[in-house]
């Protein structure tokens, strides 16, 4: 998606060769605009699948997930990351590796929530090593449910995990891969 890379050079700060910041736009202050195309895109993709429930994981997929499932007119269902007092012991569990904050996490959705009867469509923010989406995955498949897809706002290409998706048949749509960034440069490669 074009407009995404766009703002990706114009705000994105790479901070690293496998570390990009976007939080000025799209993980802590969201540009509803940006993000209202970006749900756009992921609907007329995955429109024909027969999404029932947009799947996502706790917290920076929550905006994403949720401008996507008003398009679809589907509820939004997100992974948590621990277990709260209020919540029952009916879950569905996968644990999670974070590349981001470096420690793995149990993340659950409650089992009334995830039904063998749902196609679902998984959206979340960054694909780097997969963990978050086999993750996800994991659940839906607990679930006896569906995978209609994954959208995917950015996927690090030369983390290779969307490439290992699609080689296993996961319709996986990534709104901008990034092949190569240099933190010298600041320079952002797109495929």
């Amino acid at each position: 998606m074009k407009e995404l890379e766009e703002y990706i050079l114009k705000y994105g700060k790479v901070l690293g060769t496998d570390i990009l910041k976007v939080d000025s736009f799209l993980n802590q202050q969201i540009d509803i605009d940006l993000l209202d195309k970006m749900a756009t895109a992921w609907y007329e993709a995955f429109k024909n699948q027969g999404v029932t429930k947009v799947l996502t994981i706790e917290a920076s997929g929550i905006a994403l997930g949720t401008m996507v499932a008003y398009k679809f007119q589907v509820p939004l269902l997100f992974a948590k990351k621990s277990k709260t007092i209020n919540m029952s012991d009916n879950l569905y569990t996968a644990k999670v590796f974070s590349f981001t904050h470096h420690d793995t996490n149990t993340i659950a959705v409650d089992k009334n929530y995830l039904k063998a009867s749902d196609k679902v469509l998984i959206i979340d923010d960054f694909l780097a090593n997969g963990q978050a989406v086999m993750g996800l995955m994991t659940l839906v498949s607990s679930a006896n449910a569906k995978l209609a897809g994954v959208g995917i706002a950015i996927e690090k290409g030369f983390q290779k995990a969307g490439d290992l998706l699609r080689a296993r048949g996961i319709n996986v749509m990534s709104l901008a891969i990034i092949d190569q960034m240099n933190p010298a440069t600041k320079e952002i490669v797109f495929r």
